[in-house]
């Protein structure tokens, strides 16, 4: 079956990142006050640093769901043009102090946690830039599959402000053909 070596390079992607703490880079602030229920829904994958993880995916969403536990379920999904198929992956965040707080835990593989930091959102909750535990991990999310190119840009000023190289965002295509 050709699913499992994809779902094993998945995880083991994955392990190398949560085996890092859950926090977010040195010098990184992430935003506060966070309102998660703002946050919950659909948000569409713009720009990423690629990983093997994510590696050809296009149409790349991502959707929160509240938990009864507290936490968040999530669901990413992508499309494989290579192999004319969609992957989705589920897993599991909590915050990893208060919730006002956009520093979060997530999983995708058991009980090994990655770092999912909302370091810029705009006010109406429409646009996000979100790291991980340093700065080879970056994205772009935004609420609608394309963004207006200001927002681009202002959003690749608060990334390179923060450190990260944005010259390493591959961008993600949405369209549906």
């Amino acid at each position: 079956m050709r699913i499992l070596p994809i779902i094993t390079a998945i995880a083991v992607s994955f392990l190398s990142v949560a085996c890092s703490t859950p926090t977010p880079p040195p010098g990184i602030t992430v935003v506060s006050p966070f309102d998660v229920q703002r946050y919950l829904g659909t948000w569409y994958e713009i720009a990423r640093f690629d990983h093997p993880f994510e590696s050809g995916l296009e149409k790349v969403t991502i959707a929160w769901h509240p938990r009864d536990d507290g936490g968040l379920d999530v669901v990413n999904k992508g499309y494989n043009p290579d192999r004319g198929m969609w992957q989705k992956t589920d897993g599991v965040a909590y915050f990893t102090g208060e919730p006002s707080r956009a520093a979060l835990k997530i999983s995708f593989f058991g009980p090994f946690y990655g770092s999912y930091n909302v370091i810029a959102l705009d006010k109406e909750y429409r646009y996000a830039l979100v790291c991980g535990p340093d700065r080879d991990y970056l994205w772009l999310l935004a609420r609608a599959p394309t963004i207006a190119p200001e927002v681009r840009q202002q959003m690749l000023d608060i990334a390179t402000r923060q450190g990260f190289d944005v010259s390493k965002l591959i961008w993600v295509n949405q369209r549906y053909n």
